[in-house]
């Protein structure tokens, strides 16, 4: 059933993750204009966000890909084919090497493992240090690099600047699905203790978590912010590498209903799973929206919808609805395409969701992975 084209959303096989191209050009517009009118350039982070055969799209409007390591970072050359920028907390010593090949940029997390391969890499790429500014707003720590004894990024207090020859920039993240302010207050913090190093440098990276494609994200006080960032310092090139916002609200997962349980409440068991499929919707925790429903149970009909796995945590959460459920309907939980299809799972053995990409007014099957996806991944 790869590469086939259907007509309507039904006719696909379930659970699916379904990206609709209108939405994701919506996105790269918005994307595009920031480097265009800030003279910076954006890249997509493939953590966030790695539907390949988007790609040829997407490279139409941004600079290239970040990389967490050599795999990413393959992708990245094999299918988008434009700059790549990798950063890990460690590299391995067996992938050093291709990753130096692949890479425009490799970010270094500690000077231990700067002074580890320093010297093969200022012979094949640009090399930079990741900072921790020592500042960030994030709520939840699971997402904030900069909480206490992150292991992400070096300190004001571990920065050795009698070791920083051959380093040509510093990268910084501390934002995670934020707005332009606490952009700005960051980079203050930032500028205050490592300017005075920028002289010395070609790049510096604001790394992800710009929500910049969301409605009410302030594009034009972060195009000014960047713009006055250049000015002060027009020797260096900018970069940012969001993940979230390319893949913001640009599809869903489709899923079905395989029954209706009675305990006390309803409780519709679908054929997908927030453990193995949407495993955000309970770390960070969130709830997602689901299309026809309302979050509130202030409708007529409640239902809790659970996944299909033996785990008994394995909730997607209370909803109700003004439309009586029935076994086989179909279910759109909205905004799954970002963090969520690159964090899938098979655990009980269950059905990786498919991939569909919505082009006009057909849907064209990317994928449908079965038991050999399953086998594979185990053996």
């Amino acid at each position: 059933m790869k590469n086939k084209e259907f007509k309507s959303l039904e006719e696909l096989p379930s659970p699916c993750f379904v990206m609709e191209e209108k939405l994701l050009i919506k996105n790269l517009e918005i994307l595009k204009r920031v480097q265009d009118e800030s003279n910076v350039n954006i890249l997509l982070a493939l953590k966030g966000y790695a539907l390949w055969n988007s790609f040829p799209l997407v490279r139409q409007y941004l600079k290239g890909c970040c990389a967490s390591g050599l795999h990413e970072a393959l992708l990245a050359k094999e299918e988008f084919g434009k700059e790549v920028h990798t950063y890990s907390p460690a590299f391995k010593d067996e992938e050093i090497d291709e990753i130096l090949d692949l890479s425009n940029h490799v970010v270094f997390n500690s000077f231990s493992q700067w002074n580890r391969y320093k010297n093969k890499a200022v012979q094949k790429t640009s090399c930079g240090l990741r900072i921790n500014p020592e500042y960030s707003s994030v709520e939840v720590d699971l997402y904030n690099p900069c909480a206490p004894f992150s292991r992400l990024g070096i300190t004001k207090d571990n920065f050795k600047e009698d070791e920083i020859e051959g380093i040509e920039g510093l990268h910084f993240h501390a934002l995670c699905e934020q707005n332009v302010d606490v952009l700005a207050a960051v980079l203050e913090k930032f500028e205050k203790n490592f300017s005075k190093y920028f002289k010395d440098l070609k790049w510096i990276n604001f790394g992800g978590g710009h929500h910049i494609t969301r409605i009410d994200y302030d594009v034009d006080a972060l195009i000014i912010l960047l713009k006055e960032f250049k000015s002060r310092y027009p020797h260096l090139e900018v970069y940012l590498e969001p993940g979230e916002a390319i893949g913001w609200q640009t599809g869903y997962l489709m899923a079905s209903v395989l029954d209706i349980v009675d305990n006390k409440m309803n409780i519709a068991i679908l054929d997908t799973s927030a453990e193995a499929h949407m495993p955000d919707t309970l770390a960070m925790p969130y709830k997602a929206d689901i299309r026809d429903f309302s979050s509130l149970l202030d409708l007529e009909y409640k239902y809790r919808f659970a996944g299909n796995t033996c785990l008994a945590g394995d909730i997607i959460g209370d909803y109700s609805s003004s439309k009586e459920l029935k076994i086989g309907d179909k279910i759109i939980l909205e905004d799954m395409i970002h963090y969520t299809m690159v964090k899938t799972t098979t655990f009980n053995g269950i059905k990786l969701p498919s991939l569909a990409i919505k082009k006009g007014d057909c849907y064209h099957l990317v994928t449908n992975y079965g038991y050999d996806e399953y086998k594979r991944r185990l053996s």
